[in-house]
C-alpha cells in the first residue's frame, strides 16, 4: 500500500477498554511519528461517537483511521466507514480489548513496532461486513453475529464485569447460562434452505472468542458468510461444544457443521418455555433480538493487515 501527501492517523481511543494498556497506545504514536507520519489522537465519551468520528472524519486529511480499543469499538468504526463505501480512510487496528478477535483475525502483531508499521505500511483488504437487521434496527458487522449460548452469555456481560473480570466474566456467565439451559430451538434459513439448530454462528471470518477456528474457509475478503449451526442440545452438548472449541476441534466435531451462504435469516423455533428475550450478538456485543435477516451490506472498508 502506498500513501500520497496524506501521511496522517486519526487514532481513535476507549479510553475504557485502553485504561490498562495506555502504555502500548502511547508506544504506536510515538513510532508511527517517527516514522515521518502525524497521529490525532481523539478519545470517545459515550457509545456511537466513534461511529461519528468515522462517518465524517476528513479523508483528504487522514490516509488510516484507527482504532484503539476492543472489537466494539472496532464494531462502530466499521458501521461509520462502510456507510461511506471505499472512499473512507483505510481502517487500522491498536489492540486493546477483551478478546481482539479481529486483530487474530487479520494477523496483526501485538508489540508496538509490528502496529505501526502496519499502520503507516500495511497491506490493504476489502471487506463488504455483514449486515443484521431486526425490528426495524440494522447493524453491521466484521466478525460475526450469533444467536442462542453465545448470544445469551453475551447479553449476560455488563459493561462493569467485564472491565472488573476480563475474559474471566465470559467464564462465569457461560457456567450461570449452561446451568440455567433450556433446549430452544432455533430455525436457521440459508439461502432457501431450511435447517435447525440449537446454536447458530453466522460469522465473516474464521475465528472465534480470539484465536480459536469456527469456520475454517472463511475470510474477510470474500463476499461469502458461514452459518455455523450447533445441531444438538442439551448441557452436556453446549459444554462439548465448548470444549472441542478450545481444544481446536470444533470444526470436526459430530453435531456441528459450518454452511456457507448470502441470505440467512435466524428466528425462534420453539422457545422451550424460557421466558426471555432471545438476543443477538453482533461483534460481542447485545444488538439485536430474534427474528433478524442477515446478508451482506451494501458497502465496503478497507482494512490494514501486515504487509507479510
Amino acid at each position: 500500500m502506498t500513501f500520497a501527501s496524506n501521511r496522517a492517523v486519526l487514532l481513535i481511543l476507549n479510553p475504557t477498554a485502553g485504561r490498562r494498556r495506555r502504555g502500548l497506545v502511547d508506544a504506536v504514536v510515538r513510532r508511527v511519528c517517527a516514522l515521518g507520519w502525524t497521529v490525532d489522537l481523539v478519545e470517545t465519551a459515550a457509545a456511537g461517537d466513534a461511529r461519528r468520528i468515522a462517518e465524517t472524519c476528513d479523508a483528504a486529511r487522514y490516509a488510516v483511521i484507527a482504532v484503539a480499543g476492543g472489537d466494539g469499538t472496532i464494531n462502530e468504526v466499521v458501521n461509520g466507514l462502510s456507510q461511506r463505501r471505499e472512499a473512507g480512510p483505510a481502517l487500522g487496528i491498536v489492540p486493546l480489548g477483551t478478546a481482539n478477535v479481529l486483530a487474530h483475525e487479520l494477523g496483526l502483531g501485538f508489540s508496538a513496532a509490528a502496529l505501526a508499521q502496519t499502520l503507516t505500511a500495511g497491506r490493504e483488504i476489502l471487506m463488504q461486513p455483514g449486515e443484521a437487521s431486526g425490528a426495524g434496527r440494522t447493524r453491521q458487522f466484521s466478525l460475526m453475529a450469533g444467536a442462542g449460548f453465545d448470544a445469551k452469555v453475551v447479553a449476560g456481560v455488563s459493561a462493569p464485569l467485564k472491565r472488573r473480570l476480563g475474559r474471566a466474566a465470559y467464564v462465569w456467565r457461560s457456567l450461570v447460562e449452561a446451568r440455567r439451559y433450556r433446549p430452544v430451538r432455533y430455525a436457521v434459513e440459508i439461502d432457501g434452505a431450511h435447517h435447525e439448530a440449537a446454536s447458530v454462528i453466522v460469522t465473516h471470518g474464521r475465528l472465534y472468542a480470539g484465536p480459536y477456528v469456527v469456520a475454517p474457509d472463511a475470510a474477510l475478503g470474500l463476499p461469502l458468510l458461514h452459518v455455523c449451526l450447533f445441531e444438538r442440545w442439551g448441557r452436556s452438548q453446549t459444554l462439548r461444544f465448548g470444549l472441542a472449541l478450545l481444544l481446536g476441534r470444533l470444526p470436526r466435531t459430530a453435531g456441528y457443521r459450518v454452511i456457507a451462504g448470502h441470505d440467512i435469516r435466524v428466528s425462534v423455533l420453539s422457545d422451550a418455555g424460557e421466558a426471555r428475550r432471545q438476543p443477538v450478538q453482533i461483534d460481542g456485543d447485545d444488538a439485536l433480538t430474534l427474528p433478524v435477516s442477515i446478508a451482506l451490506a451494501a458497502g465496503a472498508v478497507r482494512l490494514l493487515r501486515p504487509a507479510a
